[in-house]
């Protein structure tokens, strides 16, 4: 019996690996039609999610006007879900968008490596102590996995595996590297550029207040690479139920 069990979990992880190689694999090898799945998957998830959510809070704000007012709750679960799913779109295109094929393979793995913790850590929660672990990880997770992948690429950038542009270094990018009508691939690769040049003057900034280390660490929290937590969260939420009907079949 536990050898049976230890190969059946053993054949969750693989599935689970399997999934995440292939989530950071669609997204590093086919950026748009990565974006769109994003947005549509995390409009259809959180209109179902944030409905249920109001369901259950507007009875905290109204009270006995809750069922009058019910109609409040589609509007609203509709408007926020549509505003995540595009949030999110936009990040996971701007993640993995570019030219530069180095950078966007460490981007990947980087990526990949996040959204296993996310789909490893809502699995532990959920037998550790049966939480809901799609509405919990919906809710909740974009943020610790966004300041993982933060300190992951700030990682990448004290290893030189992706670039920290100076202003020159942009001035020439921008002017003499990029046309007229630069390709979504042209004009993502110089947002990341102008993205990476703002977090480090942000990091500079902060130096005058306090040290270079607690600068960088600070940096890495108020990094706009924060925002890809919402396109890693909603696979680790999907990835997790879905391991989780496997389990229970």
């Amino acid at each position: 019996m536990i050898l049976v069990r230890f190969f059946l979990n053993l054949v969750v992880l693989i599935v689970e690996v399997g999934l995440v190689a292939g989530v950071a694999w669609v997204g590093w090898q086919f950026p748009v039609s990565f974006a769109l799945a994003t947005g549509l998957a995390g409009f259809m998830l959180g209109l179902r999610l944030e409905r249920a959510r109001l369901a259950n809070e507007l009875g905290f704000y109204f009270g006995g006007l809750a069922r009058p007012l019910s109609w409040l709750t589609g509007s609203v679960a509709l408007g926020e879900a549509a505003v995540k799913g595009l949030l999110a779109g936009v990040a996971a295109l701007v993640t993995f968008s570019g030219t530069d094929p180095a950078r966007l393979q460490w981007i990947a793995v980087v990526f990949a490596g996040c959204l296993f913790a996310g789909t490893s850590l809502l699995r532990w929660l959920r037998v550790r102590f049966a939480m809901r672990a799609e509405r919990w990880g919906y809710f909740r997770l974009a943020p610790p996995l966004g300041l993982m992948f933060s300190a992951g690429v700030a990682g990448l950038v004290v290893l030189r595996l992706v670039p920290s542009p100076s202003l020159s270094d942009l001035t020439r990018k921008l002017f003499l590297d990029t046309p007229n009508r630069p390709t979504l691939a042209q004009a993502s690769e110089l947002l990341f550029l102008f993205k990476q040049y703002f977090d480090e003057v942000i990091v500079s900034l902060l130096t005058t207040l306090v040290s270079r280390d607690w600068a960088s660490v600070i940096g890495v929290v108020l990094s706009v690479n924060m925002l890809t937590g919402f396109v890693v969260a909603i696979y680790a939420v999907l990835i997790a139920e879905l391991i989780r009907w496997l389990e229970r079949g």
